[in-house]
């Protein structure tokens, strides 16, 4: 991987459509122009051999395309016909280095080159990310945040792959089916005799990462809007579906850190004794309730269950091992590398059927559950 920077457009030019059409080719751009496929490389490398005006002519026609050369296409790189953007937010989360680590496996073995930018420290966005990577790359996958939508107008033509929500103006994207994962989570705990249920979410974006939330009660009831004060879409499904299984949950909020949500669980625990089941946003902070749990000489599973999401190793390695709502995390990253690989040839349409995939979590039963 190399972080160097290139010299491809990230704009959008005038007359051509964002996000959704075909990407433009050097053929589409040869053929505009009238000229060979030879003179536009010329032309767009400032490369001798080819008049003023021809030269002008052909940079016009690819601005107005929205035609962006590979910055390998011109050599900076031997080797590599391709180079992917990969947008992180938290390379200090394992859940990101292991979906990370199957990206950059999977393009390596079609050629492609990888640009990481782990882009959530100092307050950045996914939409800084994008900008950032956009001069270097021919596509991007990533972690956006929801802003699929600026990110995509950066890039132009160029293919966008979101996930962790839907396509939207985006390219194509991959969402994950949070309803079943927390279905699932509750019947499980409903059928070991849980009864008085938390839900640890992380901290919306923008909130102090430095203080805990709320704690709060709640027995939602269906057809209510409890769901729309919890941070996360994670947050949303669990409270929705322990509205459906008619079962008290009380929503408490950290910043998403294990020691974060150690001091959270421990408050959650003086407020509302009675809790015997908890499920924690993710494995990382799941490490952090078993600590508080602990702390506070509960047993686990015994006093109270404890059920993260993910599936990172991590969780083995956790006493009691946890069980966990998991992701594979390598067909993830091989499905946003289908999808991206399908997009740049061609045989799929940006927006177009295919390109907007839903994947499902599967509980792993360990020791905390």
């Amino acid at each position: 991987m190399t972080t160097s920077p290139g010299d491809a457009s990230s704009g959008l030019a005038p007359g051509a459509s964002a996000g959704r059409s075909r990407r433009a080719t050097i053929l589409d751009v040869a053929a505009a122009a009238g000229v060979s496929r030879q003179t536009v490389t010329r032309a767009m490398n400032a490369m001798p051999g080819i008049r003023p005006d021809t030269r002008e002519r052909v940079q016009e026609t690819a601005r107005q395309l929205g035609y962006t050369p590979s910055r390998f296409a011109k050599g900076l790189v031997q080797g590599a016909r391709t180079s992917v953007g990969l947008a992180i937010p938290d390379l200090t989360n394992p859940y990101y280095p292991a979906f990370a680590s199957s990206v950059v496996e999977l393009a390596t073995q079609r050629g492609w080159h990888v640009v990481m930018d782990d882009y959530g420290h100092g307050g950045a966005t996914g939409v800084e990310s994008v900008q950032h990577l956009a001069p270097q790359v021919d596509a991007v996958i990533g972690y956006l945040g929801g802003a699929a939508d600026e990110a995509q107008a950066i890039l132009g033509r160029r293919p966008l792959v979101v996930l962790d929500q839907p396509a939207g103006p985006a390219s194509g994207g991959i969402s994950f089916d949070y309803d079943h994962a927390a279905q699932t989570a509750l019947r499980h705990l409903q059928a070991k005799g849980c009864r008085q249920l938390a839900y640890i979410d992380r901290a919306p974006a923008g909130a102090d990462q430095r203080a805990p939330g709320p704690v709060r009660a709640n027995r939602p009831t269906p057809g209510t809007d409890t769901a729309q004060s919890v941070p996360t879409v994670r947050g949303q499904a669990f409270v929705r579906s322990a509205a459906a299984f008619d079962m008290a949950m009380t929503v408490a909020v950290s910043p998403e850190s294990a020691a974060s949500a150690r001091q959270v669980t421990r408050r959650l625990l003086e407020e509302h004794p009675g809790t015997d089941g908890i499920v924690v946003f993710n494995d990382l902070m799941a490490a952090g309730a078993l600590k508080a749990l602990a702390d506070s000489g509960r047993a686990v599973p015994a006093d109270c269950a404890v059920i993260g999401m993910d599936g990172i190793p991590l969780g083995q390695l956790l006493t009691p091992e946890l069980t966990t709502l998991a992701l594979d995390l390598r067909e993830v990253g091989r499905a946003a590398v289908e999808l991206l690989d399908g997009l740049l040839s061609g045989s799929l349409e940006a927006g177009g059927p295919g390109t907007d995939l839903l994947l499902r979590h599967h509980l792993v039963l360990r020791q905390s559950a």
